[in-house]
C-alpha cells in the first residue's frame, strides 16, 4: 500500500472528488442509477443536513498515484449512542458508509482509516455501511445486482461483499425489498381480509391532504417513530429532520399514494408510496442541467411509472402483533394498488426495506405475493 494515500476531505475540491467518484466507477454499469449530485452534496453538508445537529462525520479520500481511487465516511450519531444496545446501537457504536473503492487494496486502506478515526473517538463497535443514517441508504447490496434500484435505494459493486468480509466484518442484519406483482390483484386470502376491514365501522382509510402537508408529515413521522421504536437499528427522527423530509418529499408525493389508517378516529397506521423517480433519473447523469430540470418538472406533473415503491410504513406499537395490524397493512397496500394502476400506469410494486428480523412485516410481504428481489446487509465489527 506504499503508493496509497488516505486523506481527509477538507476543501471544496476534495468534496467534489468525493461526490464525483461513483460516476466514474459505475460508468459502464447499466444497473447503477446516478443520484443527483445536489442530493449527495446536501447529504454531506454540515450546514444543510439536520443529521449533523446530532451527528459528526469525517470524509476520507483514497488516492493512488495522485488519482482518486476510493472514498469512505466515518461517523458517529449521538442519538444512536443513546439507544438500547439490544437494538443494535447504543454506547460505543460508530459507523462508516458512503463507501466506494477501485479494488481490494484500496478498500482495506479506507476501512482501516475509518476504524482508526472511530477508535480515536473511543468507539468500541462499528456498523457499516450506513450512509449516513439508517433513514438514508443503509446496508450493502448483496443480492439484486442484476436490476436497477428504485428511488432512495442504493447500489454497490458485487465485489464489495468479499472485501468487507476480508476486513473482519460479519453480517448483523439484512434488509429486504419485496417485488410485488400488482396488475392482477392479491391472493384471495388478502382480498377477504381487506373486505372484512371495509365492513368495519371502526376503520377508515384516507388520503393525506397535501394542503396540510406539513401537518400530515408530522403525523406520519409521529406514527413512524412510535411504530419503529423497538426495531433493530432504530434512531428517532428529530423535529428538524421531519421538517426537512417533508420539504424534500413534497414535490414527488401524491395525495392518493399516501394513506393513513384510522381506528375509531385515531390515526394509527400509514403507508407511503412514491412513483419510482429512478426511471427518470437514470438518464440524467446526476445533474438537472441544462434541461433535465424541465423534463423532471414535466414528469412530476403526472408521474407515470412502471414501479411504485413503498419506502415507509408503520403501525402504532399498541396494535403490533395483533390481527388488526396485519389487516390495516393489507388494506393500505390494496387501496394504494387500486389507485396507482389506473392513475399512474404502474405494473409492479416494491415494498421495503424490511428488517430481516421483522417477522410480521415479512409475513405481510409474503402474504401479498411479494418475492425478495434485493438484500442489503449491515455488517458489524468489534474494535
Amino acid at each position: 500500500m506504499s503508493d496509497i494515500v488516505i486523506k481527509p476531505v477538507i476543501n471544496k475540491a476534495d468534496r467534489k472528488a468525493f461526490v464525483d467518484l461513483p460516476y466514474r466507477l459505475y460508468a459502464d454499469n447499466p444497473n447503477w442509477v446516478p443520484p443527483l449530485k445536489g442530493d449527495v452534496n446536501f447529504l454531506i453538508s454540515e450546514s444543510k443536513n439536520p443529521w449533523f445537529e446530532h451527528g459528526e462525520a469525517q470524509l476520507f479520500l483514497a488516492e493512488r498515484g495522485g488519482s482518486v481511487a476510493g472514498r469512505i465516511s466515518a461517523h458517529i450519531d449521538h442519538l444512536a449512542l443513546k439507544q438500547p444496545a439490544e437494538q443494535g446501537m447504543g454506547p460505543g457504536t460508530g459507523f462508516w458508509g458512503l463507501f466506494e473503492a477501485e479494488d481490494a487494496e484500496i478498500a482495506e486502506a479506507l476501512i482501516a482509516r475509518a476504524e482508526e478515526w472511530l477508535r480515536a473517538k473511543e468507539m468500541t463497535k462499528i456498523l457499516g455501511p450506513v450512509s449516513l443514517a439508517m433513514w438514508d441508504e443503509p446496508g450493502l447490496l448483496v443480492k439484486g445486482h442484476d436490476h436497477p434500484p428504485t428511488f432512495m435505494m442504493g447500489y454497490h459493486s458485487a465485489q464489495y461483499e468479499s472485501w468487507i468480509d476480508a476486513a473482519g466484518y460479519e453480517g448483523v442484519e439484512d434488509l429486504y425489498t419485496y417485488a410485488l406483482p400488482i396488475g392482477d390483484g392479491f391472493p384471495e386470502l388478502v382480498n377477504r381480509i381487506v373486505a372484512m376491514g371495509e365492513k368495519s365501522p371502526k376503520i377508515r382509510i384516507r388520503n393525506v391532504v397535501k394542503k396540510r402537508f406539513d401537518e400530515e408529515a408530522a403525523l406520519i413521522m409521529d406514527i413512524l417513530n412510535d411504530a419503529w421504536s423497538d426495531n433493530w437499528g432504530f434512531v428517532p427522527f428529530t423535529d428538524r429532520e421531519i421538517a426537512m423530509a417533508g420539504k424534500k418529499l413534497k414535490p414527488i408525493v401524491r395525495e392518493d399514494l399516501i394513506k393513513i389508517a384510522e381506528v375509531d378516529g385515531e390515526p394509527v397506521a400509514f403507508m407511503m408510496t412514491l412513483p419510482d423517480m429512478n426511471e427518470k433519473l437514470k438518464n440524467y447523469g446526476g445533474s438537472l442541467w441544462p434541461f433535465n430540470w424541465a423534463k423532471l418538472l414535466w414528469w412530476l406533473r403526472k408521474p407515470y411509472c412502471k414501479t411504485g415503491r413503498v419506502p415507509l410504513m408503520g403501525v402504532k406499537k399498541k396494535y403490533q402483533s395483533t390481527r388488526l395490524a396485519s389487516q390495516l397493512a393489507m388494506m393500505l397496500i390494496e387501496y394504494i394498488r387500486r389507485d396507482i394502476i389506473p392513475r399512474y400506469g404502474a405494473t409492479r410494486g416494491e415494498f421495503g426495506w424490511v428488517l430481516g428480523s421483522n417477522g410480521p412485516m415479512n409475513s405481510v410481504g409474503e402474504a401479498v405475493g411479494g418475492k425478495i428481489n434485493k438484500i442489503y446487509r449491515i455488517y458489524e465489527k468489534r474494535l
